[in-house]
């Protein structure tokens, strides 16, 4: 009798989906919510509103 790791096989399951997901143009792989946090969908990576206003300096004033 063979043992299945369900851990295992999920992490096999998820990886194979994320490989597709970003090595196959238009394939449009669906995660669960705890899979796309593993992903990195919901990383907050935006500019903090202090980095976004240092960023906005108008250089054609400059002479």
């Amino acid at each position: 009798m063979t043992t299945i790791d369900k851990d295992t096989a999920a992490a096999d399951a998820f990886n194979e989906k994320f490989s597709d997901a970003q090595n196959s143009p238009g394939y449009a792989a669906e995660f669960d919510p705890e899979e796309a946090d593993r992903a990195g969908a919901f990383e907050e990576d935006a500019l903090s509103e202090a980095d976004a206003l240092a960023s906005s300096v108008d250089w054609t004033d400059q002479s």
